[in-house]
């Protein structure tokens, strides 16, 4: 994949992750993450566990959603506040409020307040 594909793939897992379509994101984020060097490999699975966090709390597994947040929130963490266009600091807050609220048996989701990886001005 050139430079131009991967930077293309990237956008499309992104606007299918602030669509709410999770695991199609994954699959996009996860091709990125096998063909990434060192660099952006942790970023790239950082965007996986967090779709799939998000997939599973969609299903009701709070405890596998819980796994992968933790994960995610480490492996993004590096790239902090800012990576690849993404205001990652917002992000992970976002997330964590999620989490934090299911945790504690909050309804599900409505789509305006699920977490989302572009800017809040470009939703």
């Amino acid at each position: 994949m050139d430079a131009e594909e991967r930077e293309a793939t990237f956008r499309a897992g992104v606007q299918l992750f602030d669509a709410g379509e999770y695991l199609a994101a994954h699959e996009l984020f996860e091709e990125l993450w096998e063909e990434s060097e060192a660099g952006d490999a942790d970023f790239f699975k950082g965007l996986v566990q967090a779709a799939v966090a998000l997939h599973h709390l969609r299903a009701g597994n709070l405890e596998g959603a819980a796994k992968l947040h933790a994960g995610q929130r480490r492996l993004l963490a590096p790239f902090l506040p800012r990576h690849r266009g993404l205001d990652l600091a917002r992000f992970l807050e976002e997330m964590r409020g999620v989490l934090a609220g299911a945790s504690e048996g909050a309804p599900e989701m409505p789509a305006a307040a699920r977490p989302r990886l572009d800017s809040p001005g470009a939703r």
